[in-house]
Formats: C-alpha cells, structure tokens, sequence
C-alpha cells in the first residue's frame, strides 16, 4: 500500500469532503464508487497528475474522512452533483473533466447532462449512461428480479445490510471486492439465491486475495469502514426513486461533452437488465463517444483489476482534448 497523501478537506454544498489534491493544470475530478474510497483511484492519480493535470479526488459524502450525514434524503443525486459542482466552485474553475467509476460513474454522467456547461469532458468506468426511464429504476429492479434476490433491493430497508457489514467488515468487503472482479465464480450482482437471503450468503469468500487487491489494500479499506460505517454509502441506494421523481430533467437527456466509457467484459452491471445491451444503448444517447472499450476478463473493479490498461485509456482520452 502507498504512503497515504496529503488530504485537504474542502468545504462544498454544505459538506466537508475529504480531498487527495495533486498536480497542476486543467481540474480532474475522480469520483469513487461503492464500497469503496478515494483509494479506488490510487494507479490512475500520478499518473494524471504527470500528465499535467490538477488531480482531485474527494471520499463522497458518506465516506471515509468526508461528512456523513444521517438524512436518507442526503444522498440523492442532486446532493452528489452538488458536491462534485462545489468542487469545481472551490478550485476557482468554469468546468472540470469528470471520472467517476459504479456509483460515481451516474454521478458524473447526472452532472455533464444537467450541467453541460460545467463538464469539460467525462469518463465513466463501469457504468453505462442511460437518460430517465419511464419508471424509476428500483421500480425496474423489483420487477425484472420479482421473486429472487438483487443487492439492491436488499438495500432498500435501512438497517439489514449495515448490521451484516459492519459484522465483520473485513470478511464482508473480501468477499464483495472479489465476487465483483474477474477472477471470481459467481457474479457478485446476480447471484441466485431466494430474496429472503442476505448480502454475503453464498458469495466465494477467496483463501488468497487476487493479484490486484493486496492485502494491506484490503487493510486501508477496511479501516476506512471501520470510521464511517456503511449507512451514509447504502442510503445511495435508497434515493432511486426520489431522485426519479425530481430529475425530470435527466428525461431524455443527451451528454453531449466529449465521453469515455469502460468496463470489464465479466462485469455483471452490464447484465443487470436481460435481452438489452447496455452499451449499445448507451452510445443512442452519447454524441461525443471518444474512447469505449470492454476489457477482456475484467470485472467491476476496473480501474483497480487493470490499471494500467484503464490509465492508459484515460490518457488517451485526456489526450484528445489537448488536441481541440
């Protein structure tokens, strides 16, 4: 594990939020996802930064050293742009290139289709754009998994997953981190098990860590849980419909900034709606799609299962903006 950074913790939309800060130049924003931390971006922030770049990347709200508010209602989508455009605010910038990867990926994607004008360009990993659907999309969650178990529902009722995580946290993110990469067996997002299960049942709990997650990585994840706990990132979960009910802007919308888009070819997120491919659907609604590549044999945890695959592919991205 790295020698941890130098954090800044910066004011934004109300929240104090825990801030790597590197680099100079054009601002990039890398916004993590679940359950995970700014750590998840460990390989891509040097090299960004050598690039010439003015690196920041925040614990969302919820996580690690950043606020964590105990409203459900904190977390909605319009809380997260919010933050990501009280960053840009801080720094004194118009508009800033966006990463984000699973729950940071829709949080990017939310920003440059509601707020054009503040993206410079945007990165998402992991997470394909969609606009609004006709039904919020924990209403289509219950009706495409009627009957059996998905992660996301489990979700729903405050309480259950937190008391089954924070158990034994470091057995709860071993087997998440490694049912959700490649390397595992059985996808860590459509398992097939009854509704009545719990999150962790039946999930591979691997006796070695795989190559890209070392066990003093597991370590600084762990402790990072161990100070917020797991409610702040589960009430994410918990805004599906309240933040359909009040994005009605996201109806339809386009993201029209230049985009980058990628994913592991074993991530079961691609799968979550049967008979549809999500990236082709993906590119209907994206004008600018610069780089999109599906990388053979990964999972979810892309940036860190392939980081030197996933950086390369961000440079590249970076790069065809320089060249505007």
């Amino acid at each position: 594990m790295p020698k941890p950074p130098a954090f800044q913790t910066i004011r934004a939309n109300g929240v104090n939020l825990r801030c790597v800060v590197e680099g100079d130049g054009p601002l990039v924003l890398m916004i993590h996802g679940w359950p995970e931390s700014w750590y998840s971006w460990r390989h891509q922030i040097g090299p960004v930064r050598d690039a010439g770049y003015r690196v920041v990347v925040p614990d969302v709200r919820g996580y690690g050293g950043s606020d964590a508010p105990n409203a459900v209602e904190a977390y909605d989508m319009e809380s997260m742009v919010g933050d990501v455009l009280g960053l840009i605010d801080h720094f004194g910038e118009n508009q800033a290139i966006l990463f984000g990867h699973d729950w940071g990926a829709p949080i990017v994607w939310s920003t440059a289709a509601l707020h054009p004008g503040r993206v410079r360009a945007v990165a998402a990993l992991s997470v394909p754009y969609s606009p609004r659907g006709k039904i919020s999309s924990i209403a289509l969650w219950r009706q495409i998994y009627a009957g059996r178990f998905f992660y996301q529902i489990y979700f729903q009722e405050p309480g259950p997953a937190e008391a089954e995580f924070e158990a034994d946290i470091r057995t709860a993110l071993r087997k998440i981190y490694f049912s959700g990469s490649g390397d595992a067996p059985k996808s860590l997002f459509r398992p097939d098990k009854s509704p009545d299960a719990r999150m962790l049942d039946d999930l591979p709990d691997p006796s070695v860590l795989p190559k890209w997650l070392t066990e003093q990585d597991l370590d600084y994840y762990v402790s990072q849980f161990e100070r917020s706990g797991f409610r702040g990132p589960l009430n994410r979960y918990r805004n599906q419909e309240r933040d359909w009910e009040r994005l009605t802007g996201l109806g339809g919308a386009r993201i029209t900034r230049p985009a980058c888009f990628i994913a592991g070819s074993r991530d079961g997120v691609l799968r979550f709606v049967p008979n549809v491919d999500l990236v082709e659907n993906m590119k209907r609604w994206v004008d600018d799609l610069r780089v999109c590549e599906i990388i053979d044999g990964a999972g979810h945890w892309i940036q860190q299962e392939r980081s030197e695959r996933v950086t390369a592919l961000l440079l590249a991205f970076l790069a065809t903006l320089r060249q505007e």
